[in-house]
This record gives C-alpha cells, structure tokens and sequence, in this order.
C-alpha cells in the first residue's frame, strides 16, 4: 500500500500583494508529487484545540481561533488574522498529527505543512501560529503511543519554539542546525545546536550533520520529527546559506537513511523555502519526500518499530 502524505493548501489563506510568504509553493509541491504517482495524497483534518492546548496557553489558542488577539501579536507571526487562516492553520496541525500516527504504524509519516518551529507557548511569530512539532509531539505522549522523541531541525532558521517549550523536557531532544546570523536573532537554547556562518556550503553542511546525527540516535528515540526546511538552498530569499539541490538531497538521505538503520519510525513536515523561481523551491521539497520513497518505503515494508512503541 502507498503511503500517504497529509496537505492543507486547500485552505488559500488571504494575502496582501507582495506578501513575502510562499504560499503557491503548497499545491505545486502537491501537484508535483501526484505527477510521481509514489503517495497517496489525503486533505488534513482540523486538529482539535484540546490537543493543541497541551502544547500551548489556551487564552492564547481561543485569541487566535476567535481573531481577538493583538495586532502587535498577529505582525510578530506575519500574518493579517483570517477565518481561511485559521482553518490553514488547524488544518497543517492535523497533517503532523495524522503522520505521527502513520509514522507509529508504519514507519513513515509525511505532512506537506508543518515544521511550525517559531511558535511559542504562548505567542507565534516568524509564520508559525501554532508548533505543530510539540503538539504531535504531546498528543502521543498523552495517548500513551510514544514518550521518548527527538526533533531534527535543518531550517536555516533556528526552531526557536520548539526549543524553548521543550526546554526542560528530558524526554525530548531538540537539534537545530541552522544560521549562525539568521532570524531568530535572540537564540533559544536547544538540546545541540550547531550554527554556521553565512555562505557555508555543501561539503561543511553535510560534515557538521554528519558529525552530529548520532547523538540524536544515543539518545533513543521512539520517533523523529525531521523539520526539512529548504530555506539553505542557495539564493533563497531568507536563506544566507549556500547549498544545492543535491546537497540539500544528501541531507536528507543522511537523516533517513540513519532513521531506517536505527528503526527509528520518522514525521517529515515541510518547513521553510523562500527561493526564486519559486520552481527551485519546490523541487527542493519534493527530493525530501522522494527521498523517503527511495530509503523509507521499501515503503511497502514497514519498519521495524523499537521496543515501547504499541
């Protein structure tokens, strides 16, 4: 059976004109990979917000679900409050829920949304209303499915939020490795962080991951959220890093193919992509999942799952 992928572009979100978010990159990501015939494509449920307040202050939640909150708030995230904001939001939500509970089963589990890393406990920012990394994350936990999860963050942007809300979690490791002089400006403290100068390429990208990956699998993981930003391909907009697309595909395959050795069950969630042509980005995207294919699936075999995992 083909596995499935979880996408919300359905929800068009309204946008100024010369709004720097990418939003057409959601449904030609979609089409690109229904051309490759691989998965099987699935519209995101809304998660409920019982769920999404386990990770986050419920005044917080019933503010942005109700378009109350400050203005000031809303400019932190980037975005204008909007019902079609709201439904995306809840929407890309419940693909990372969806495909943790596919990654439980099978082994494999992928969202084209997500990767929410910006979002506080009880603020968002950066385009990240809700962090959709610690509510998967929290709503296994809570249904007794998984405890023990690492994140890998490869956005060229440090995973902010989802550092400091697990910040004294010892059963969540986060990594980010990102730009040492990109946003967010103030750093969190992550588990292991690993910043890099402005203009690192391929070959020191991949040897610092390289050298760094196996201490995500020393601390014994029941699942992995691999946050896949593409926002380090070269002459991305928001990016400052300098890696190809190839590069950006051997990074992903180091990831998965160590989740697969390791029979570490993984969540992909898209992240960032901010370069022009906007084509560039959604190849880059879609080698992530077309990887996973390639590594994971032997997809028509499921992993063998470690020992805790029901």
């Amino acid at each position: 059976m083909q596995p499935r992928l979880y996408y919300c572009d359905h929800h068009a979100i309204p946008l100024p004109a010369g709004h720097k978010f990418p939003a057409a990159k959601y449904g030609l990501l979609r089409e690109a990979l229904a051309r490759d015939g691989q998965f099987r494509l699935k519209p995101a449920d809304f998660a409920g917000r019982e769920l999404i307040e386990e990770a986050h202050d419920p005044g917080y939640v019933a503010g942005f679900l109700n378009g109350t909150l400050d203005p000031a708030v809303m400019r932190r995230i980037g975005f204008p409050w909007s019902r079609e904001l709201a439904q995306r939001t809840l929407a890309s939500l419940g693909g990372t829920l969806a495909a943790s509970e596919d990654a439980i089963r099978t082994g494999f589990g992928g969202n084209l949304a997500g990767g929410t890393h910006h979002a506080f406990r009880g603020e968002g920012a950066g385009f990240c209303v809700f962090n959709d990394l610690a509510v998967a994350i929290l709503a296994l936990r809570r249904a007794g499915r998984a405890r023990r999860a690492a994140v890998v963050d490869l956005d060229v942007h440090q995973g902010d939020g989802t550092a400091a809300i697990f910040r004294d979690d010892p059963d969540v490791l986060t990594l980010s490795m990102h730009g040492r002089n990109n946003f967010p400006f103030r750093k969190q403290r992550s588990r292991i962080d690993v910043d890099l100068p402005d203009g690192a390429g391929d070959e020191e990208y991949l040897a610092s991951l390289d050298g760094v990956l196996p201490r995500v699998f020393e601390f014994a993981p029941e699942i992995v959220f691999y946050q896949s930003g593409v926002d380090g391909l070269a002459g991305d907009r928001l990016g400052r890093l300098a890696l190809s697309l190839d590069g950006l595909r051997r990074r992903d395959s180091l990831v998965l193919e160590m989740c697969h050795s390791q029979g570490v069950p993984v969540v992909i969630t898209l992240g960032g992509g901010y370069a022009e042509p906007i084509a560039r980005t959604v190849e880059a995207h879609a080698n992530t999942f077309r990887a996973a294919a390639e590594i994971l699936c032997e997809l028509r075999c499921p992993l063998t799952a470690p020992s805790g995992i029901a």
